[in-house]
């Protein structure tokens, strides 16, 4: 299944309708826990995020970690406040948990400590944690839905 570029540019640029109650709670609750922890990248917990910047990622791991806290509170944000673009948004939150997830990869293969996460069975649980936030991510904002959608309208004969 691929999206065109007609369905691709309606995916990101069309307004969202109403949003469900539940999921508006699940997008203010991810917002909140996002936006906190970008606070925290920049404040008391920067050491700890340092952890799970992977040796071999060629930047500074204290440039990584505070513009990773940058894009957090930004996209905490984004979700709390922008409901009418809350697809696009988070396709981004989705996108971003994805990116980050080689440094939690990291984190396990390397053995490194962070966060309480100092055995190797806590580092592994963790793993299963970020597809968590990407299906939240996506179902909160009704990205996957759409996303859904997009990917049928791709498919069929213009």
């Amino acid at each position: 299944m691929t999206l065109t570029r007609t369905a691709l540019v309606r995916l990101l640029t069309h307004p969202a309708g109403k949003i469900p109650a539940p999921r508006l709670i699940g997008a203010v609750l991810l917002g909140g826990a996002l936006a906190a922890a970008g606070v925290s990248h920049l404040t008391v917990a920067r050491q700890e995020f340092q952890a799970q910047v992977p040796p071999w990622f060629p930047m500074d791991k204290d440039f990584v970690v505070l513009a990773s806290g940058v894009v957090e509170i930004g996209l905490g944000a984004a979700l709390i406040a922008l409901r009418k673009r809350r697809v696009p948004v988070g396709l981004a939150a989705a996108a971003f948990f994805v990116l980050i997830f080689p440094g939690n990869i990291s984190q396990y293969v390397t053995r490194t400590d962070g966060f309480g996460l100092d055995t190797d069975r806590a580092r592994l649980t963790r793993l299963f944690f970020q597809p968590v936030l990407v299906l939240w991510a996506l179902w909160s904002t009704g990205a996957w839905k759409e996303l859904r959608a997009a990917l049928r309208q791709g498919n069929r004969p213009e």
